[in-house]
């Protein structure tokens, strides 16, 4: 089946989205409404459809400037190996040109990331403010 992408985030059902990530062992807690306010605040989404199917998602935090950061690849478990992650990543770097480019990623997927040019940097550091997905 042909995949088909957008960046279109009306067209997302996010209560089917939040289903296939829980399903697929990728949910971090989010409600779908807060799924689609994540999208909404971004400066890029893509989204990766084999039908009327979401199988494969990634979006971008960007000043705009210098400075974006990916997060939320994810792709369908049987869908992986395909090349959907990388054209999501593709489509999302065509959208930030000049900008530094950061994720957070696994040891199981750097490989994909580095045939995409990224490099392993062992700095950074996180924390969250008050309680996880509470703002309070």
């Amino acid at each position: 089946m042909d995949i088909t992408y957008t960046s279109d985030i009306s067209r997302v059902d996010w209560d089917a989205l939040k289903a296939a990530v829980a399903a697929d062992d990728f949910d971090n807690g989010r409600t779908p409404e807060q799924m689609r306010l994540s999208a909404q605040n971004s400066f890029v989404n893509v989204f990766a459809y084999a039908g009327e199917e979401i199988v494969g998602n990634a979006r971008a935090l960007s000043d705009g400037v210098c400075n974006a950061y990916v997060v939320d690849v994810w792709t369908k478990t049987a869908y992986r190996k395909q090349g959907i992650a990388r054209r999501m990543m593709e489509m999302i770097c065509a959208r930030v040109p000049g900008q530094h480019v950061y994720l957070a990623a696994g040891e199981e997927v750097e490989a994909l990331y580095e045939k995409l040019g990224f490099t392993r940097w062992d700095v950074g550091m996180g924390r969250v403010v008050g309680q996880w997905l509470r703002a309070e």
